[in-house]
Order: C-alpha cells, then structure tokens, then sequence
C-alpha cells in the first residue's frame, strides 16, 4: 500500500511540474496566454489541481478506512496542496486589481474608456500576473506532493 500512495504522490508532483514550469516559461518569456501553450497550461494546472483532490480524497478514504501513516508529516505534505492551490486562486482573483491599481484605474469601466490597444495591454497584464502566480503554486504544491512521496510509509 505504502507504494501506491507514493506513487499517488509523485503522480501529483509531475502533474502539477509540468503545468508549473510551462506557466513559468509564459509568464518569463510574457507570451500571450490566449494561445495554444496558454490554454494549454489552463488545462494542465486544471488537471494538477484535480488530482491534488483526488490524492486528498485517497489519504482520507485510507484514514478511514484504519489505515494511517506512520510519519504524521505526511498527512502534511499531502493535504496542504488544497490549502496552497485555494490561496493561489484567491491571489488570481485580485491580480486584476492590483494591475488596475497600479494604473490609478478604478474598474472595468474606466478600463472600457481606454484606447483598444491600452485595454489589451492591461487584459495582458492582468493575465501574466495571474499565470505566473498560479504557475508558482503548481511548482510549490509539485515541492509538497515530492515531499509526501517521500513520507508515505506505514500504511
């Protein structure tokens, strides 16, 4: 058992990588997400995010089932990805803010008033902010999910 639960773990570590590193590439090289790679990094962080759920829902079903780990850290690394990726998505949502802040903007509506190529340059802002903030948190949660790997024995 202590191996399909490491292999849960290391599953959610290169599911929620690969999503982390293709966001970090975006957000560095600031290529526009409303191409292929940034609908593509949408779906893989999705995917990483649904599979944190699934290993959380895993350690629980185990839990109540009788079975616990040994190494309480474990408990730790493997449920503390949802914490991690419910911040990273409350960071998303204020990231418009922060860049219409920034620009003395008030809202959307002082943003509809601007010159169309100035409203695409602050949408693009806004979405490289966003990128970048959830694709550290794929990287952070891929560190945790390593670490639960690492832990996962006694079951």
């Amino acid at each position: 058992m202590t191996d399909a639960v490491a292999a849960g773990a290391l599953t959610l570590a290169v599911l929620n990588a690969l999503p982390g590193l293709l966001g970090g590439f975006l957000w560095y090289r600031d290529v526009p997400v409303e191409n292929r790679a940034g609908r593509a990094f949408w779906m893989l962080l999705r995917v990483g995010q649904g599979s944190a759920v699934a290993l959380a829902l895993a350690v629980g079903s185990l839990a109540a089932a009788g079975r616990y780990s040994s190494e309480n850290l474990f408990y730790l690394y493997a449920l503390l990805p949802l914490a991690v990726a419910f911040v990273a998505e409350q960071l998303r949502v204020t990231s418009a803010q922060a860049i219409l802040d920034q620009r003395g903007l008030d809202g959307a509506a002082a943003v509809g008033a601007l010159p169309d190529a100035e409203q695409r340059g602050i949408v693009a802002a806004i979405m490289r902010r966003e990128v970048g903030v959830m694709a550290l948190s794929a990287l952070v949660v891929a560190f945790l999910a390593l670490r639960a790997a690492s832990t996962a024995s006694g079951f």
